[in-house]
C-alpha cells in the first residue's frame, strides 16, 4: 500500500478554532463562508474582420461572510466582540480560522483581514429538551485567504 501524499490528503473537519491577532479566542464545531468570487464582467469586442464576440473578464472579488458555531459557552468574548458594533465602535480585527484534524494537528489555516462581528446568535431553547444551546457568530471582513 502506498503511502498518502499530503499534497493530495482530504482533510476531515473536526474541529476549528478562532484566532485574533495570532491569538486563540474560541474553538468551533462548524465554520461556514470560508470562500470568495469574482464578479464576471462581460464586454463585446469586434473582431478585426467584423465579428462582434462577447468577452469576459474578472471584475470585483467579493468575499463571503464567515459563520461559526459552537456549544453555547460561558466566555462573552465574541458577544464583547460583537457590542462594539452595537456601540457604534466597530472593532475591526485580523484573524485565522484554523482546522485541526482529528489528531489534534493544524491541518488548514484561512486568514482575514478586517474581521468584524456581524452578527451573534443562540439556537432555541425548550426545558423539555435536552439539546445543546448552539451559539453562532457571522463575521464580515475585507479579505481572505488560504495559507
Amino acid at each position: 500500500m502506498e503511502e498518502a501524499n499530503d499534497e493530495y490528503f482530504e482533510f476531515m473537519g473536526s474541529l476549528f478554532a478562532l484566532e485574533i491577532e495570532g491569538v486563540e479566542v474560541a474553538r468551533f464545531t462548524g465554520v461556514g463562508g470560508l470562500g470568495y468570487e469574482a464578479e464576471v464582467v462581460e464586454f463585446q469586442d469586434t473582431m478585426a474582420d467584423g465579428k462582434v464576440v462577447t468577452r469576459k473578464r474578472p471584475g470585483r472579488i467579493s468575499y463571503n461572510d464567515i459563520t461559526l458555531s459552537r456549544g453555547l459557552s460561558a466566555d462573552n468574548a465574541l458577544v464583547d466582540w460583537y457590542q462594539t458594533v452595537l456601540n457604534g465602535a466597530v472593532e475591526r480585527q485580523n484573524g485565522s480560522i484554523v482546522l485541526y484534524g482529528t489528531g489534534g494537528d493544524e491541518v488548514g489555516r484561512w486568514n482575514f483581514e478586517k474581521g468584524w462581528v456581524s452578527a451573534w446568535s443562540a439556537s432555541d431553547m425548550d426545558a423539555g429538551s435536552d439539546e445543546i444551546v448552539i451559539e453562532e457568530i457571522t463575521i464580515t471582513h475585507e479579505y481572505l485567504e488560504r495559507v
